[in-house]
């Protein structure tokens, strides 16, 4: 469906009738040939956004695709979390390739209940946020604060909602009908979701958790003009008063 390596429309009907986890363990060999994978072009965009962590934190981490990135970049640790392990097995190919001294830690979870506690300068999420359903929304973004250091920084990409009258914003509409309605007559459920993160929405959240939030707009051309790169900082704790009597 794809182009030589990708997909078959077959295979994509079967992968979207398991749960979410199996079906992205079926996929995750032809992941990398199918557009579901973030396109090169945001993550050049997004690259001098990453910095040079001591140890930085991917979620929802897929085949790999950020940490490649991350690895040169990081001085100590680079942590790739999701809960596929297709997916993770992918990842651990590309990684053996991509040149760096950092540590490279592949885990295999839940991101909902990540343990991680003041670890990371940086926390990236890339083509994954559809999957965290709105009342999942605030504990994904608590479990992200946890993670990072004071003063650590959560980059990823998201959207603006698209005017109710263009063809966008009816085809998203149309996708998430699909996939509700799918997931009404089917079990397992299948969770993915367009726009359920817009900036409005993780700006909200973030700054409700104590983020400063700094949303970047017109980095993203073509086709992705309607992306905004969305860096949140998670503030450094407050020197703590002087008590007691000085000489």
């Amino acid at each position: 469906m794809f182009g030589p390596g990708g997909p078959t429309l077959l295979e994509l009907i079967g992968q979207g009738l398991r749960s979410t986890r199996r079906g992205y363990d079926l996929l995750a060999p032809k992941f990398d040939q199918t557009p579901f994978r973030t396109a090169d072009e945001i993550l050049e965009v997004s690259a001098p956004f990453f910095s040079a962590p001591r140890a930085a934190l991917d979620v929802c981490c897929g085949t790999g695709a950020v940490m490649e990135i991350l690895r040169p970049r990081c001085v100590e640790r680079v942590v790739g979390i999701d809960f596929s392990q297709g997916m993770l097995r992918v990842a651990d190919e590309r990684l053996r390739r991509v040149p760096g001294d950092a540590r490279v830690e592949l885990v295999l979870g839940d991101v909902m209940q990540m343990d991680f506690r003041e670890e990371f300068d940086l926390v990236t999420c890339y083509g994954a946020l559809g999957h965290i359903i709105h009342d999942d929304q605030p504990r994904f973004v608590d479990a992200v604060r946890r993670a990072l250091l004071p003063g650590g920084r959560f980059v990823f990409v998201t959207s603006v909602a698209p005017p109710p009258w263009s063809w966008v914003a009816w085809v998203i509409l149309a996708f998430n009908a699909v996939m509700r309605l799918r997931n009404w007559l089917w079990t397992p459920p299948f969770v993915m979701y367009y726009l359920n993160f817009t900036v409005a929405r993780a700006r909200a959240l973030l700054e409700a958790a104590g983020f400063s939030v700094e949303v970047l707009e017109g980095r993203f051309q073509g086709p992705f003009a309607y992306l905004r790169l969305v860096i949140a900082t998670r503030p450094r704790v407050a020197a703590a008063p002087t008590c007691g009597k000085r000489d």
